[in-house]
């Protein structure tokens, strides 16, 4: 019996740990064990590789060590973002108004919706173009002078656009305000200096460019007070309590390290491999349609809805072919919801609700690619079938 062939298409969920990065973080289980906050000399040598770390990604940032805070992922590094600048604003009676878009990740999104139901902070929601993309000047009118804090994601997770972070910056800048992006998608594709693109703050986490998950990092720029939502000890400057995860800090630090030394070579084979299967799957699949914008988009993403098929069944079939993808389309108590990313952009939900993700990676193939593509076409021509016996 031949062996199923195994396709995984998810990246943009997490990435494989690179061996590099494991074998770099192993010491840091048994033999380098200190709690980097200790006095004796076990624990400084953890917090000299927490130093060292931190001096790695300072250096990929363009920023200084001090301006990096570790965190548990890119959902405590956004709520830091979030909370910490919209709480020390408050107490300081600098405004209480918040810019943010409807496509943000949840971590960004409900945080901000917190603080408005919750706690009396006001909200702009930014309207977004059929490729995803916030207009410079819609963005440039929503700023006024109570307002303290934006947050726009540099590419989004669902559809892969690419935001015009410097410009969106400079403008927050204008009117005062505080400028954050959520970059966990961006890292390891995109660049991260941080003077480059003219931001405030900035989140990663390293699980999507190929390094452990549990650990994060942010970006705070010199001289911005943070309320921290994890109180606690001293670490991180006050910005963050918990004890340091030594091991994840030095493997995070290697994997990003690993990316942007790699980073022609890993970001050429994902264009090659998206650019493949968008072609496949629009030149192959009826009723296709690509979401996101065409050219401004990460260079491992690719993203579609398909006329008459639902997103959870797509996967489900999917899957049991051995492609590993995901869909932004919900399922509860059997009810299929639409992805609230696409309705945003201006698709009808009878459309939106197909919706499909597919991300390549380092190791995917040519032949990966064509399986997929294949496997896709005679999915979705089942399915429709399936739909019209009903």
């Amino acid at each position: 019996m031949v062996a199923q062939r195994t396709v995984y298409l998810d990246h943009s969920a997490t990435t494989p740990t690179d061996p590099r990065v494991v074998e770099a973080m192993l010491p840091y289980f048994s033999e380098v064990y200190g709690n980097g906050s200790s006095a004796h000399s076990v624990g400084r040598k953890a917090e000299q590789a927490i130093d060292d770390a931190r001096e790695t990604i300072a250096r990929i940032f363009n920023c200084n060590p001090t301006e990096i805070v570790f965190t548990s992922g890119g959902t405590e590094s956004d709520n830091l973002a979030v909370r910490g600048a919209a709480w020390t604003a408050r107490q300081l009676g600098l405004g209480h108004h918040l810019i943010t878009t409807p496509i943000e990740h949840s971590a960004i999104g409900n945080t901000i919706d917190q603080l408005a139901d919750v706690m009396g902070f006001e909200r702009t929601v930014l309207p977004v173009s059929r490729a995803g993309m916030v207009d410079v000047e819609e963005f440039a009118a929503a700023c006024r002078n109570e307002t303290v804090f934006a947050s726009i994601m540099y590419a989004n997770n669902e559809v892969g656009t690419i935001e015009p972070i410097p410009q969106l910056a400079a403008l927050a800048h204008e009117h005062n305000a505080l400028f954050h992006t959520d970059a966990v998608q961006a890292a390891g594709q995109l660049m991260l200096d941080v003077q480059a693109l003219g931001i405030d703050m900035l989140s990663v986490s390293a699980h999507k460019f190929y390094g452990p998950k549990g650990v994060g990092a942010l970006f705070v720029r010199e001289g911005i007070d943070l309320t921290p939502s994890q109180s606690g000890g001293s670490h991180e400057d006050g910005r963050r309590g918990g004890t340091h995860n030594t091991p994840g800090i030095v493997g995070m630090a290697k994997a990003l390290e690993l990316a942007y030394d790699e980073l022609e070579t890993r970001t050429a084979h994902y264009q090659t491999m998206r650019d493949r299967l968008i072609d496949g799957v629009l030149s192959k699949v009826s009723g296709a349609h690509l979401t996101g914008h065409p050219e401004q988009r990460l260079p491992a993403h690719a993203s579609f809805v398909f006329e008459e098929v639902e997103g959870t069944m797509l996967l489900m079939h999917l899957d049991l072919k051995g492609v590993a993808a995901s869909s932004a389309s919900a399922c509860k108590t059997g009810n299929p919801e639409p992805s609230s990313v696409l309705l945003a952009l201006g698709f009808p939900p009878e459309l939106a609700i197909g919706s499909l993700r597919l991300t390549v990676g380092r190791m995917t193939t040519e032949a990966d690619i064509d399986y997929t593509v294949e496997t896709l076409a005679e999915t979705v021509e089942k399915l429709r079938r399936l739909r019209a016996m009903m």
